[in-house]
């Protein structure tokens, strides 16, 4: 059964084509740059990379694009588009009204757009692409794949604010977290590689990317998680500051005369590691500079760990007893020094790196000593995957006689 899987940004397209259950990858891209002059598009199938330079004016032209791609070129990924029985879509916030992936119908687009305030840099672009990709696959089913529907479980202790009860029940006003398809596939995957039921797992989720989240796992399902109403809250990101003292922006709102869009652009476009080092949001330029010399760069670096080191040993306290601490996105898995800055002198609470496994591994691997109490793996997310087994799920569920 041919799943595909589209994640829409605000000017991009990322999909991915699977053969399920047995998991293989057929096809895949990304469209990138939409609404500017000049989008690029990405497409690759057994091996054969396609690239072009194109104006691709929105999502739907970007859907459109892909549809076609997928049946022309040597090879043609598949030889028509009715081979995909089931398309399953990112969606990055799914309020309180979703626990899981669900089929798409009018009333689930609903619930999507009443929760655009609360991800207006997500919802809308994911609902752009459902709406799209019902026009240009609209023979199969489309499932709803929710960043918010794995910490559903979180208790009402650790999702509420202290502020009035009455904002919560008028507003929704609570903590959500996101990153939810990640956290649920590397802690799944790590409770295999520890060999171990998805269910007995206690670990800490490390997802570190752009945007930045840590999620306590217990029994298998989340119990706490970094991010909260919206994906600004905890870490420090790329640009968006993570955890700060309400009073700042009561101050910078009164002091400079800032109105919400500006407090908004602020705290989510120009804060976090490039506010912080005046210089990049992107890790790799960091480094670089920090090899230089450059103070603030290295402080950005510094800080970025300290916060994640905070939120490490907080979730140690919130579990108790934990198998397995699990780094994962594009710096979880690609920058060691943040993993060893991070844990480095938490041997005494049983967490011991093993130094070269950190450094010179590649891929999925454990990379802590034998002897430490604590695991700590390295695990590539692949939320792609997660979202084509979901939609599998529901397809075969719907076409069961």
């Amino acid at each position: 059964m041919k799943i595909l899987t589209i994640n829409c940004g605000s000017s991009s397209i990322k999909y991915k084509l699977f053969d399920m259950p047995g998991e293989t990858l057929v096809a895949k891209g990304l469209v990138e740059k939409i609404g500017e002059e000049t989008s690029i598009f990405r497409h690759e199938v057994a091996g054969q990379v396609r690239e072009e330079r194109l104006q691709v004016r929105n999502h739907e032209e970007g859907l459109e694009l892909i549809a076609r791609a997928l049946v022309t070129g040597e090879p043609p990924a598949i030889k028509e588009v009715a081979e995909i029985a089931g398309v399953g879509h990112r969606v990055v916030h799914g309020g309180e009204g979703f626990d899981r992936s669900v089929l798409i119908d009018d009333e689930v687009i609903n619930r999507i757009e009443a929760y655009r305030e609360l991800a207006p840099l997500h919802n809308p672009p994911n609902l752009a692409g459902i709406k799209a990709a019902r026009r240009f696959f609209g023979h199969c089913i489309q499932v709803a794949s929710f960043d918010t529907a794995f910490h559903r479980t979180i208790p009402e202790v650790a999702y509420l604010y202290a502020i009035p009860y009455r904002f919560y029940q008028q507003y929704g006003i609570r903590r959500y977290g996101f990153h939810g398809t990640s956290h649920r596939y590397v802690a799944r995957r790590a409770a295999e590689l520890l060999g171990r039921d998805k269910y007995s797992l206690n670990a800490i989720t490390c997802h570190l990317g752009n945007g930045c989240s840590v999620t306590a796992v217990r029994a298998g399902r989340s119990v706490d998680t970094s991010m909260g109403l919206t994906p600004l809250e905890g870490l420090i990101m790329g640009t968006r500051s993570g955890d700060i003292d309400p009073g700042v922006i009561l101050f910078l709102a009164e002091r400079l005369g800032l109105e919400a869009v500006a407090l908004n652009r602020l705290l989510n476009r120009e804060s976090g590691l490039l506010g912080i080092s005046g210089l990049s949001n992107d890790f790799r330029n960091l480094l670089q500079a920090a090899e230089k010399g450059n103070r603030q760069a290295s402080l950005a670096i510094d800080m970025f760990c300290y916060r994640l080191r905070k939120y490490v040993g907080s979730y140690l306290t919130v579990l108790g007893q934990i198998h397995a601490i699990v780094f994962t996105g594009g710096i979880g898995e690609n920058v060691p020094l943040v993993r060893e800055k991070s844990l480095a002198g938490l041997e005494g609470l049983g967490i011991i790196l093993d130094r070269e496994a950190n450094y010179q591994g590649q891929g999925e691997r454990i990379i802590s000593q034998k002897d430490s109490r604590i695991a700590v793996l390295v695990v590539p997310t692949d939320e792609e995957l997660r979202i084509a087994f979901d939609t599998y799920t529901l397809a075969r569920e719907k076409v069961r006689p």
